[in-house]
């Protein structure tokens, strides 16, 4: 099966219209309010209903699902380097307005000091890490060489990739490759400026672009050498840490990666045309 292009993100939370206040403040645009259809409740595995808030910032979409069954919240103690962790990064032209427009929103810091610019070898971008009121976690970046990358404008503009933490970068590499993304060219970000972004100490990490054959937004590996986090309990898709990378592609179907990573794909998918829409009942490879 082939991950053509990223439709959307989807995050779980027990107050979606909470949530969905938030991410307005940062910029999101109100779009519909519905029920999920039953079919696409059966392929999550989630017995009851649900309700879904779809929300639009540039060329990205954002769905926010609250279960009739929620799961369990998002982890407290889960730092930058556990397993389950997933942000994507928003695209600002001023890192320190975006977060400080964050900051007023409601959202709680990962990073040690706000913005930190990282050197060169990492990119060159000023960036901070933090959470949304119910735990997501999510980056502001900004580039220094935003027009060569497409990205104009004032604010807050859009997502630029998702990040994924992976236990092994050639096994998670060898998943994504084999569903048609192409690895770019990977950096090991180690130093002050990392442990900084990161709140941690002593951090060495491999950072492994995945780019669809659109290629934005994209998937980055999150390698961490070190620290080393134990392993995590495994989560299931009512969870709060259960964020879905939601594809256009043959479907539907749910795919979990290595790490257990949820990708949604194809027809009747949040964000997409139910044109062409595959029976209930198709395949749901985990």
């Amino acid at each position: 099966m082939t991950l053509e292009r990223i439709a959307g993100f989807c995050l779980v939370a027990a107050d979606g219209e909470a949530l969905a206040g938030f991410y307005q403040a940062l910029g999101f645009a109100l779009e519909e309010v519905h029920p999920i259809a039953p079919d696409e409740m059966a392929l999550l595995g989630i017995a009851g209903g649900g309700v879904r808030r779809s929300m639009r910032l540039g060329d990205a979409r954002l769905h926010i699902d609250r279960y009739d069954r929620p799961g369990r919240p998002c982890p407290a103690q889960a730092d930058a380097a556990s397993p389950g962790f997933q942000h994507f990064a928003l695209v600002t032209d001023d890192a320190e307005a975006a977060w400080a427009r964050a900051l007023g929103a409601g959202a709680t810091a990962i990073s040690r000091a706000g913005p930190v610019a990282l050197p060169a070898g990492a990119g060159g971008v000023t960036a901070v890490k933090f959470r949304d009121p119910e735990g997501h976690p999510l980056e502001l970046i900004r580039f220094p060489d935003a027009a060569r990358r497409g990205w104009g404008g004032r604010g807050i503009l859009g997502i630029d990739h998702s990040a994924v933490s992976v236990a092994d970068a050639a096994r998670s590499c060898a998943f994504y490759r084999g569903h048609g993304l192409a690895p770019g060219d990977a950096t090991l970000n180690h130093g002050p400026a990392q442990d900084t972004l990161d709140g941690l100490d002593g951090v060495r990490v491999d950072v492994v672009p995945m780019r669809p054959a659109r290629q934005r937004p994209h998937v980055e590996l999150l390698h961490y050498r070190a620290p080393r986090a134990p392993a995590g309990e495994a989560w299931d898709t009512r969870d709060g840490v259960a964020t879905r990378i939601v594809w256009q592609g043959d479907g539907p179907a749910l795919l979990r990666d290595p790490d257990g990573h949820f990708h949604q794909v194809g027809a009747g998918g949040p964000g997409l045309s139910r044109a062409g829409r595959s029976p209930a009942g198709a395949s749901t490879p985990r």
